[in-house]
């Protein structure tokens, strides 16, 4: 097989399973698509996609990490919590990831609840805290699938037009 051939089927194998990684516990989502956006490029010796449409794509991958992190943030101060239930939220999150797909969806909660109860809240403002933070976990998915459809767009157009 050609060398061009073995590298777009690198590249189309990498921005699915990076595509997928985003919503799924499994894989670094956002450093999988771009890699598989670079090994697009790289396919074409970087003639459509060049360096600059490659920075941008990098921030925006980063970008995918913020968004997750404040999303978790912002859902559970908007329910009221604590500056621990935050740290409790984020940090349930991080221990999560170790518990597959359960852990993702309950360590925010979890974690704000511990953090909210640590600061002396009543249990009602503690649930409430650990809502927020698992609302804010689903719009955190919602803006890294947005930002990684960005970065596909991005990458379409300057490649193919």
């Amino acid at each position: 097989m050609e060398l061009t051939l073995l590298l777009w089927i690198l590249a189309v194998a990498l921005i699915v399973i990076g595509t997928a990684g985003l919503v799924l516990p499994v894989m670094p989502g956002a450093p999988v698509l771009f890699a598989g956006l670079l090994v697009a490029a790289w396919a074409d010796n970087f003639a459509y996609v060049g360096w600059g449409t490659l920075i941008v794509l990098g921030i925006l991958a980063l970008l995918t990490y913020v968004a997750d992190f404040a999303a978790t943030a912002f859902g559970a101060k908007r329910f009221g919590a604590s500056n621990r239930a935050i740290v409790g939220a984020a940090l349930g999150g991080l221990i999560g990831i170790f518990f597959g797909l359960p852990g993702i969806l309950v360590g925010p909660f979890v974690g704000a609840v511990i953090g909210e109860l640590s600061a002396q809240r009543s249990l009602d403002a503690a649930t409430r805290a650990g809502i927020g933070a698992t609302i804010g976990l689903a719009l955190g998915a919602a803006a890294k699938l947005a930002l990684a459809f960005s970065m596909l767009g991005i990458f379409a157009v300057a490649r193919f037009f």
